[in-house]
């Protein structure tokens, strides 16, 4: 049976006989991945070029061969001149097609492509099968209440493919925080190891609470009589309702400091709740209008006396 000789590798590449082996490699890593056939599928004429692309870069990445090549010695697939350009049938190292419709050597083809060639390279010898190549990274996300972001918790999320990831939240994660699944992620080739899953986290705004570095801040209203006079009454934290004491004669923005109520903080323990008080008027109420008609403030009293010079 007749067969097509293979172009000439340089020509397959789109590089010049003088390039150098980067180029020869840039070259190489940009066509095979527009023409993949997981990229391309059903397409024959770029199924034919992916396996031209494929032995081009094997010949001519490997030092030897690309020397025999420029010398005459060897044809573009390998094979070694015969006398009057004689053509023996085509060597071994072209791609072939394996029962499952895919190349048999893709893996040695595309392990250069993301880092994964062991010592000696593409060029480094023929094969046996390809290499170990480790499975992709798949990413997803994950919503968290404020609460499982102080105190941690797990979450079941959904992975590509619809399977399920059982995710441990840390206590004190981050908003856009990424956490990394070992071995969670696509499934390795040839042995090589699973890729990892990367869930990034994203944490719902609270009604009340903000976060403040290790600090959870709250605003609590408070009447002016509870202002005035001084008063017990109960404040919101992430761990549940507590008891705080108002001092007589707090003024709006004044601060409270609950100890150990806030983010868990990188040395161990937790931070802080700053809870700043905020003194509610109330409206239409006629009894307060007159009493505020008839105060007259204490002598020296300016509300505003930091802003005179």
């Amino acid at each position: 049976m007749t067969t097509t000789a293979m172009k000439d590798p340089y020509a397959i590449l789109g590089v010049s006989k003088s390039a150098t082996a980067e180029e020869i490699r840039k070259a190489y890593r940009k066509l095979a991945k527009e023409l993949h056939p997981d990229t391309r599928p059903d397409d024959k004429a770029a199924e034919e070029r992916f396996k031209e692309v494929g032995q081009a870069f094997k010949l001519l990445s490997d030092p030897e061969t690309r020397a025999k090549y420029d010398r005459g010695e060897i044809d573009a697939e390998g094979n070694e001149r015969a006398p009057f350009h004689y053509r023996s049938r085509p060597g071994a190292g072209a791609s072939q097609r394996g029962p499952s419709g895919r190349f048999e050597d893709l893996g040695d083809i595309f392990s250069d492509l993301f880092g994964e060639f062991g010592q000696g390279g593409p060029g480094g010898g023929r094969r046996r099968g390809p290499p170990p190549m480790r499975g992709a990274d798949v990413r997803g996300k994950v919503e968290i209440s404020f609460e499982e972001a102080i105190k941690g918790g797990k979450r079941r999320v959904s992975a590509p493919g619809g399977r399920a990831l059982d995710v441990a939240i840390p206590a004190g994660v981050e908003d856009g925080q990424v956490l990394r699944l070992k071995g969670q992620g696509g499934q390795g080739q040839a042995g090589g190891p699973a890729g990892d899953a990367l869930v990034e986290v994203r944490i719902r705004s609270h009604p009340w609470f903000r976060r403040d570095g290790d600090a959870v801040r709250v605003d609590l209203p408070i009447s002016i009589k509870e202002a005035v006079l001084g008063a017990k009454v109960r404040a919101p934290t992430v761990d549940g309702p507590v008891e705080v004491r108002v001092p007589a004669g707090s003024s709006s923005g004044a601060l409270l400091r609950l100890r150990g109520k806030g983010a868990p903080k990188a040395s161990g323990g937790r931070g802080d709740q700053i809870i700043r008080l905020l003194v509610d008027v109330p409206t239409d109420d006629a009894e307060l209008e007159r009493f505020a008609e008839t105060w007259t403030p204490p002598a020296g009293y300016d509300p505003r006396k930091r802003f005179r010079r």
